[in-house]
């Protein structure tokens, strides 16, 4: 076999093994939960969303979310509410969007569209799209926290935390 076939053969067996790894490392991906960015949220999550008979902007440099496993989804940003009244701004400063059920604080929470907010005395409420009162979970302060940020999603072992600034709760599938 002269050199210049060897070395064809030789390129096409290390693309073959290129790719069956490549295809070994997507799915090892695709078993993981990933917590998204805000550019990767900025592909999903609408500019508006609907709550309380309003279309409110979405703050997509203020969001965070997790694709699971499985491929689906949970998402937060925060919302521009000054179109609504005072009571409803005092409660409600995010979009909550789960495709699964989760839990927030060990508190069951049906996969569907809610609004949430970090409110007073460390609280952290669930609202219906309607605006009407669901839960409400002790949030817990992050003081070691580095940066804190409006809001964002990160990994923690057995869940993910959902921030407001150093404020935050845990979420588990």
């Amino acid at each position: 076999m002269g050199l210049s076939k060897w070395i064809g053969r030789f390129g096409l067996m290390v693309a073959v093994l290129g790719a069956a790894l490549g295809m070994t490392a997507v799915a090892q991906d695709a078993g993981k939960d990933t917590v998204l960015t805000p550019a990767e949220m900025a592909k999903i999550m609408p500019d508006r969303v609907w709550f309380k008979g309003l279309a409110a902007t979405t703050q997509l440099r203020n969001s965070g979310g997790v694709k699971f496993a499985d491929g689906m989804y949970l998402l937060a940003t925060l919302v521009d509410t000054s179109g609504y009244s005072s009571d409803v701004q005092q409660k409600y400063q995010a979009y909550f969007i789960t495709e699964v059920p989760v839990k927030v604080e060990g508190h069951a929470v049906a996969a569907g569209i809610y609004g949430i907010g970090f409110v007073g005395n460390n609280k952290f409420l669930v609202l219906d799209v309607g605006a009407h009162d669901l839960f409400s979970v002790d949030s817990k302060t992050d003081a070691e926290l580095k940066r804190p940020t409006p809001m964002k999603m990160t990994a923690v072992a057995g869940g993910f935390r959902l921030y407001a600034g150093r404020r935050y709760v845990t979420i588990t599938k």
